[in-house]
């Protein structure tokens, strides 16, 4: 989620800024309604390379061909038998 705040409320709330960076969140600081900078996580960050497997994971299940026949909601209740 990106979202935009502005410089001198940045500066006041950066600690609440920060967890909400540890927490996923992008923010883009503007001054005078101008874009100035990007806050956000660090490279090598946990919430990076979670966020970056997450949408591996997700481009790899719609490039999947579909198995015909097949019933996700009996396998899974297979699997629990």
């Amino acid at each position: 989620m990106n979202l935009e705040i502005g410089a001198y409320e940045a500066k006041t709330k950066l600690p609440e800024l920060l967890r909400g960076v540890q927490a996923g969140n992008r923010y883009t600081i503007t001054l005078r309604g101008e874009p100035v900078a990007d806050l956000v996580p660090a490279e090598g960050s946990k919430q990076a390379d979670a966020a970056a497997a997450v949408d591996a994971l997700q481009q790899f299940m719609r490039a999947a061909p579909r198995v015909p026949g097949a019933d996700l909601k009996s396998l899974i209740n297979e699997g629990r038998a």
